[in-house]
């Protein structure tokens, strides 16, 4: 269970803090997570896993997390919402809703657990990566949303123009990899590791080297890591891939992994988005 008495100092510790008690929860959107429209959706689902967390009754530790994006988040006041619909013997359900003004702006699915010790083996291999001490920080780039300035963001392939990394990419490719962490650094929670999944650029904008009319509609979250694991992690950099199937009227998927700096895959994510030309 989390828990938000202690005073708050870190950019995203206040843009997820939540008031209230037992699953009835009041927030606000806060200016450094400002996106295009909107707050930043991986502050957003950080917020929706934070109500969870902090709920009485939670038990284990994040398992899934899936959020659906109903309409804009407008800058100010919202509720958060957070319901236990099913408690088993391993696993917890949980229903999260995000409201402004009485109407319903996200939604969310939670799956928690209590994990045991089983066999366990890695499958997807590790792609390979220079270090990112050796890699350079990602410019600043004209117009880019202010929430970029809270990630430090090492880019080793597939930027947006004018990014020189932009220029390595290959022909027809939506491909991305890069290293990225809080800026300034601050130890790996589940929260900010929800966040950090939204930390690609969108796929579109990769693919056509470009800015469109976009918006995510939902994303799922699926978390191959405990607490303990997130511990070990600490402030260091994670390693992100992402890429994109298909663009197809007016929608494209994103998929992505985070690992650790030794190799341990901490998320898969899968995205659905919209776009408008």
């Amino acid at each position: 269970m989390d828990s938000s008495a202690s005073p708050l100092s870190h950019p995203f510790d206040n843009a997820i803090r939540l008031t209230g008690s037992n699953g009835h929860y009041q927030g606000q959107t806060t200016a450094p997570y400002a996106n295009m429209v909107g707050p930043f959706g991986g502050v957003l689902a950080g917020v929706m896993l934070k109500a969870v967390l902090q709920h009485p009754q939670c038990q284990g530790e994040p398992v899934a997390l899936t959020v659906n994006f109903l309409a804009p988040v407008a800058d100010g006041d919202f509720t958060v919402d957070a319901k236990a619909v099913r408690t088993n013997r391993s696993t917890q359900h949980w229903y999260v809703e995000l409201s402004q003004q009485g109407q319903v702006a996200l939604t969310a699915t939670a799956v928690f657990a209590t994990r045991r010790e089983t066999w366990s083996a890695p499958q997807t291999p590790y792609p390979g990566a220079p270090r990112s001490e050796s890699v350079p920080a990602m410019p600043k780039v004209p117009g880019l949303p202010g929430f970029f300035a809270n990630y430090d963001l090492r880019l080793v392939r597939g930027g947006i123009a004018p990014m020189p990394q932009a220029e390595a990419r290959l022909p027809h490719c939506s491909d991305t990899l890069l290293w990225a962490r809080d800026n300034p650094p601050r130890p790996l929670d589940f929260p900010a590791l929800a966040a950090l999944s939204d930390i690609f650029f969108p796929r579109l904008f990769v693919r056509r080297q470009g800015p469109a009319l976009i918006g995510t509609v939902s994303m799922s979250i699926i978390f191959h890591a405990d607490a303990n694991t997130l511990a070990r992690q600490g402030e260091q950099y994670l390693l992100g891939e992402a890429r994109a199937h298909r663009f197809y009227n007016g929608y494209f998927d994103q998929s992505a992994e985070l690992w650790s700096r030794d190799g341990e895959l901490l998320v898969t994510t899968n995205q659905v988005v919209y776009y408008k030309e």
